[in-house]
């Protein structure tokens, strides 16, 4: 990976980071192994991040503000709300489909007990903006009572992520179709 100023290191830092995290979470984050992946001396990461809980939480606010994105993008190309919640699951099939990772909030989640306060932080931020998103959508859809919409959201929300990881467990992206499709056959999402 070819380096020319600054801003490009910090940024192939970043994306090596999150790569990493995608396949093997928060632990999974190895300033060697970055080092190794960035073409630079693992001393030079910390001139970037002067330590592994930066880097981690500058990895997981990079990936929610980039989801952020990703369904304002949505909301914008979709005909209506529904069918941008017809469509919300692509982005978690998205990084099955490269091969097999999950999403990074998902795996550095199930590793609460280690994550530093900033890193969690952002982990749950990511769940925030996902939840806020869908809650937005099914309000605007008119599905169901307006007092029941976050609870919705945090089910698709938790279903969806679900699916995910059932499907790479099983190295089987046929699984989280599979899934998905009988969400919006029995609920949470519409059909």
């Amino acid at each position: 990976m070819a380096i020319t100023n600054k801003e490009n290191a910090r940024e192939a830092i970043l994306l090596a980071a999150r790569e990493a995290a995608m396949a093997r979470g928060y632990g999974g984050i190895n300033f060697r192994d970055l080092a190794a992946t960035v073409g630079i001396k693992a001393a030079s990461i910390n001139y970037y991040f002067a330590n592994k809980a930066l880097l981690g939480e500058a990895v997981a606010r990079r990936y929610w503000e980039d989801i952020a994105r990703d369904l304002d993008a949505i909301s914008a190309n979709a005909a209506s709300p529904t069918d941008a919640l017809r469509r919300y699951p692509s982005i978690f099939r998205a990084s099955l489909e490269r091969d097999n990772r999950i999403c990074l909030s998902s795996f550095m989640a199930a590793e609460h007990d280690e994550l530093p306060a900033p890193v969690l932080k952002e982990v749950q931020a990511f769940a925030d903006v996902n939840v806020a998103w869908l809650g937005t959508q099914l309000a605007a859809a008119g599905i169901g009572p307006p007092e029941s919409v976050e609870a919705r959201a945090r089910a698709i929300y938790a279903a969806v992520a679900g699916a995910q990881i059932l499907a790479r467990s099983r190295s089987d992206i046929a699984i989280f179709d599979a899934l998905i499709d009988s969400f919006r056959v029995a609920g949470p999402l519409p059909s």
